[in-house]
């Protein structure tokens, strides 16, 4: 009997634990469930999550202008999409050979521009939310909100909701596993 009362404090310390974290971490695990279901769907969105990717007109990289003539194209093309003067700071090429194309993501905006690498044409100018969508599942939105150098709310985002998400698992299993313990207990003393 004695142990059963042990099982039965543990049960009730472990239902406090799941509570606090649970109510005080519900809202951030409906964030990154559904920005998680649209970042696994992006692919399959028809263009409104993840922007297609054009075709160009070679895949023969020789043909290919070089990245410097492409990137000043993209900047061209920047200008000419958007006279608010956004920043033509770089975050990354994407090249996609088997395409033609050489994709342009700009740093400070969800701005994608779309080259044919061969002729440098403009292709396409997108949103890229799925970037957006990304940054709020992985909090570092908010690095990108307050210019934070390295990272360092994403780290502590993450690092909140991975030990909140093991301990109202492992808090879970107990609340779960318990009574029945006590069950089995209580069956083998009568």
């Amino acid at each position: 009997m004695k142990e059963t009362k042990e099982i039965a404090r543990s049960t009730r310390s472990h239902r406090k634990l799941h509570r606090l974290f649970g109510s005080a971490l519900v809202a951030f695990f409906f964030i990154v469930a559904i920005t998680g279901l649209m970042l696994g769907w992006k692919k399959h969105s028809g263009g409104l999550i993840l922007p297609k990717t054009e075709k160009g007109t070679s895949p023969d990289l020789k043909t290919w202008l070089s990245y410097d003539s492409l990137h000043t194209l993209a900047r061209k093309a920047l200008l000419e999409n958007f006279n608010d003067e956004r920043s033509a700071r770089l975050d990354r090429i994407d090249a996609r050979p088997d395409k033609g194309i050489v994709k342009f993501v700009f740093k400070d905006h969800f701005t994608e521009i779309q080259l044919d690498g061969a002729t440098g044409k403009v292709l396409a100018v997108n949103q890229r939310t799925s970037d957006i969508i990304e940054q709020i599942h992985d909090g570092s939105i908010l690095d990108f909100l307050f210019d934070t150098s390295n990272g360092q709310i994403k780290l502590i985002y993450t690092t909140l909701l991975g030990s909140g998400l093991f301990l109202l698992s492992f808090t879970g299993f107990w609340l779960w596993y318990n009574p029945k313990r006590i069950r089995k207990q209580k069956n083998t003393i009568t």
